[in-house]
């Protein structure tokens, strides 16, 4: 469930199935905010304790210039993230032969992320998702007696926060640097009323780049009023990148035992059904690929993990070419897991890279979609004096 404490210190502070459709949904405009200024150059010698550079990543459509900031460790691992929708834009880490390379879909600049062809696609490459990740059915949900009603973006439905959600906002950043490697704190207030969500929500997010090759982010946030709150971030993960290879090669482990069935919509029937026997079954590795054919449209669905609460796996990524790992610990419920299956190659990306179908997966840890709507799944509401707080992590290793 959403880990809540009470609090009095001021929010500032804070830092199955069977027809699918993909997970992104045309969207518009772009949230106006003053980015912090760049952070000091690092040195290469004292990475870890230095502070994450950063460089202009090129204006929004309405003018605003925003930032690429780099975090880097003493084990050459670099991660790029941009204030435009809190976006991690690259990730380099080594694969087996100690070769760096990226693992991150993304683009050059902040063009790419607002091009009419990203827009109509709508994949979300590496963006924070909110106020709510995951679909919400027919747009609305009731909250003590009152029904809001949200933008229908993705069919029906409301999806990843609306039209205008977290990914398309301009966050205040912060750099810096502790014990466990540089980070960037990314702070953004969301009005009530806000895409049809009430309450005055104050979010903070902390990227952490650790020394032990792991990305942490941290979410943490709280509200004037009630409402529903479901954080997570949308990178797509392609462990043989470099090569311009699909990830149907991959072998992926996800310690679930269950799944949320979803009706053609994609939305939760309220059945949790067992994977065992079923193509949805990771329980042990699979190759992506080896029986994606039995699901159509391919995997899109949310997994209910064996462990709800506290630190736990949430899934294992293993490349055979690189030998590049990948290790996901949450303390959320559920995980999305996507194989963009609807990348076309009509984008194209950091050096002019084609996504084409099965480019990169996604492992969005999250409550389960729907959850305002189904009271049998963990709640997603946030009341005034509760702190939202949730961390997950992603860390990088290679198998030899």
């Amino acid at each position: 469930m959403i880990s809540f404490r009470r609090s009095r210190l001021l929010a500032v502070t804070l830092p199955g199935l069977l027809l699918l459709a993909a997970c992104g949904s045309n969207q518009t405009a772009e949230q106006t905010s003053t980015p912090t200024a760049s952070a000091p150059a690092d040195s290469a010698s004292t990475k870890s304790a230095a502070m994450p550079t950063s460089a202009s990543f090129g204006k929004t459509t309405d003018g605003t210039e925003v930032q690429l900031f780099t975090l880097a460790n003493a084990n050459g691992v670099k991660a790029t993230i941009t204030n435009y929708g809190g976006t991690l834009t690259s990730l380099l880490v080594p694969d087996k032969d100690g070769k760096m390379g990226d693992v991150i879909l993304g683009f050059d600049n902040v063009s790419g992320y607002q091009s009419p062809e990203f827009v109509k696609a709508g994949p979300y490459f590496g963006a924070l998702i909110g106020r709510y990740g995951n679909r919400i059915k027919g747009g609305k949900f009731t909250l003590e007696g009152k029904e809001y009603t949200l933008a229908k973006n993705n069919g029906p439905n409301s999806l990843h926060g609306g039209l205008k959600g977290f990914d398309k906002v301009v966050w205040q950043a912060e750099p810096g640097t502790g014990a466990d490697g540089q980070s960037l704190k990314l702070t953004y207030v969301s009005k009530d009323g806000e895409e049809g969500y009430p309450g005055t929500l104050t979010v903070a997010v902390v990227y952490t780049l650790t020394n032990d090759n792991a990305l942490k982010i941290d979410y943490t946030a709280t509200t004037d009023k009630a409402t529903v709150l479901n954080l997570t971030n949308h990178a797509y993960f392609n462990l043989n990148h470099g090569a311009g290879k699909d990830v149907l090669n991959h072998e992926v482990t996800l310690p679930a035992d269950r799944y949320t069935v979803v009706d053609a919509t994609l939305i939760p029937t309220g059945e949790l059904r067992p994977v065992k026997g079923t193509a949805f079954d990771f329980t042990t590795p699979h190759a992506i690929g080896e029986r994606i054919g039995q699901v159509p449209g391919g995997y899109d669905h949310n997994w209910v993990l064996n462990t709800a609460t506290g630190e736990h796996a949430a899934a294992t990524v293993y490349d055979p070419a690189t030998g590049r790992t990948l290790e996901v610990t949450t303390d959320q419920p559920g995980i999305q897991f996507y194989t963009g299956n609807f990348l076309d190659g009509t984008l194209k990306g950091k050096g002019g890279t084609v996504y084409g179908k099965h480019a990169g997966f996604c492992l969005e840890t999250q409550h389960f979609p729907d959850s305002p709507n189904q009271p049998k799944f963990p709640s997603t509401e946030l009341k005034p004096g509760e702190t939202y707080h949730t961390v997950s992590t992603y860390k990088f290793g290679v198998r030899k």
